[in-house]
């Protein structure tokens, strides 16, 4: 699909429901046809009753990111399993750029992750080491462990990723894009 530089600035990520358990289908479907599409994975273990193994699963179950320009969406519809554009009434709804940066940072890191639920308020943390330096999010504590919330706020939906406590810090509340946070200058870690 070849795209003029006018047609790509139109181009913006969408979440698209799809039927269930045909997120890497559909993905691959979408990718056939040219779209620019992102499946965000992790591993998680899975206990049978002789055995426990190590599966990839989508983040957000039923959902597949896909950029495209809204006004030229049929090709994206009419894609095998998708079921529609995740969106107000029958406007799609973007899902922000940095959103999707954080969360394929996340799934480039490797670090060992789990679906997290959506978390509208709480201490925001920029990580500054590591693998995941630069991104911002929520920092919780679950059983003795950091981890960095990162979230898409459209599906209100939400990504744990394992971090070691020194390589957040905190924003503070004056950040000009809007952002807030305790305003302290000190880490709130919130016990899950």
């Amino acid at each position: 699909m070849v795209e003029t530089a006018e047609e790509f600035r139109n181009q913006f990520w969408y979440a698209l429901r799809v039927k269930p358990r045909y997120e890497k289908t559909t993905a691959l479907a979408l990718r056939m046809r040219g779209f620019e599409e992102f499946l965000p994975l992790h591993l998680v273990r899975r206990r049978w009753s002789d055995r426990v193994k190590e599966l990839e699963e989508p983040f957000f179950p039923g959902y597949v990111f896909c950029r495209f320009n809204a006004e030229k969406r049929l090709p994206v519809l009419v894609t095998p399993g998708v079921l529609s554009v995740i969106g107000m009434g029958k406007t799609p709804a973007p899902v922000a750029d940095a959103e999707i940066a954080a969360l394929q940072t996340v799934v480039a890191s490797r670090c060992r992750t789990q679906t997290w639920p959506y978390l509208a308020v709480g201490q925001m943390v920029r990580i500054e080491a590591g693998p995941l330096a630069g991104l911002e999010g929520l920092l919780v504590a679950v059983k003795n462990c950091s981890r960095l919330v990162v979230s898409v706020t459209l599906l209100q939906r939400a990504v744990a990723v394992e971090i070691d406590h020194l390589w957040a810090f905190p924003i503070s509340s004056g950040r000009p894009e809007g952002r807030t946070g305790a305003g302290s200058g000190s880490l709130q870690i919130k016990s899950a």
